[in-house]
């Protein structure tokens, strides 16, 4: 027996992440998506004294159903669908992982199956995998779209448990069409349910629509948020999801105890009442993303539209000599996707301009 023993399917395996180079060496910093837009002061004083208050009752557990963040959150949805969206239907973790993670802890598991349709987050099979749910994969289209009869024959042979849809696509940025929601979530049935990852939504084109506005017409549907990217806190660690309240009711089986913390809430709910300013530079930061996407094109590179806060462009025929290449010129984007396809997260406009002046460099030089 080889020490550790580990099960049987993690030997071997890295754990995932991004590459983490330090600012130093590599001050261009857009692998990982974030907004490049911090807080300002006031914001981070009013999360300080938040958490401040909080500390001082650190002795005591916090609120397990993290209702007062669940009712602000439930608030902020409700801008998104004429529905509304009630308390009820709000669940909350530690980013939306852990949201995910415990979807398929309580509706995957051995003898069920999730499935998605690649390219795309290459978490999701990780999820599967830790909670031993079966992994089945279908494609997208040449231009990153779903074919809806081929997606709904998938279903209907694999009976999948958790359908993983995310919109918009990591890593192409490309949103799903409220007819490919509803036509999911037939095939599908109450059987099992359809998850779409909203992580990018707020980044999303005029005319896009949430899927949150589908969620009366489908009990199986549910819809999930973060506030690492839009709400400019990676370092929060605060996801959510709206779904019926049977489903949230079920997540509290999983759910382990007081697993959002006091301090976690506080500084949640601080950032929740400075939305208008968080979300402020959303406007600024689509404008730069379809000046890149213009831009790159204008050289003759592909893009896949996007309606994120990144870019998914090429093709290379050695796409990580061209990644290296621009690490040595300060820049650090994404290997990731299709094979040949670089992935570029959107900055501020100086990091936007140090890219272009990088990737110039090495074309160029690759000609």
């Amino acid at each position: 027996m080889t020490f550790p023993p580990l099960r049987e399917e993690l030997r071997g395996l890295q754990p995932y992440g991004a590459p983490q180079l330090p600012l130093d060496q590599v001050p261009v910093q857009l692998n990982t998506n974030e907004n490049p837009y911090g807080p300002s002061e006031e914001c981070a004083d009013d999360i300080a004294a938040s958490v401040r208050r909080a500390a001082t009752g650190l002795n005591r557990y916090p609120d397990r159903e993290h209702v007062e963040l669940r009712t602000a959150l439930a608030a902020y949805l409700s801008r998104d669908t004429p529905h509304g969206v009630s308390v009820e239907q709000v669940w909350a973790a530690n980013g939306s992982n852990e949201v995910m993670l415990q979807l398929l802890q309580a509706f995957g598991g051995p003898g069920r199956t999730a499935l998605s349709f690649a390219p795309t987050y290459s978490m999701y099979p990780e999820y599967a995998r830790d909670t031993s749910t079966a992994w089945v994969q279908g494609r997208r289209e040449d231009d990153f779209s779903l074919d809806l009869g081929l997606a709904r024959e998938l279903v209907e042979a694999e009976r999948p448990s958790v359908v993983l849809l995310p919109s918009p696509n990591n890593p192409t940025g490309t949103a799903l069409q409220p007819e490919a929601v509803t036509a999911l979530c037939a095939a599908v049935g109450e059987s099992g349910l359809v998850v779409v990852d909203e992580a990018y939504i707020e980044f999303r084109r005029a005319g896009t629509p949430s899927a949150l506005e589908l969620l009366p017409t489908h009990r199986n549907l549910v819809v999930t948020r973060t506030m690492s990217k839009a709400f400019a806190g990676a370092g929060l660690r605060l996801g959510y999801l709206a779904a019926d309240p049977a489903i949230c009711d079920a997540i509290r089986v999983v759910r382990l105890p007081y697993h959002l913390s006091s301090v976690t809430q506080a500084a949640a709910l601080a950032a929740l009442r400075h939305a208008p300013e968080l979300l402020g530079k959303v406007d600024e930061l689509r404008g730069e993303r379809d000046r890149t996407v213009g831009w790159l094109r204008e050289r003759g590179l592909q893009v896949a539209d996007s309606d994120a806060n990144f870019v998914l462009f090429g093709t290379f025929d050695d796409r990580h000599a061209v990644w290296q290449a621009l690490v040595d010129r300060g820049v650090l984007v994404r290997e990731v996707g299709p094979e040949g396809w670089l992935r570029v997260s959107i900055g501020t406009a100086g990091e936007m301009m140090s890219f272009k002046d990088a990737l110039s460099a090495v074309v160029e030089e690759k000609r």
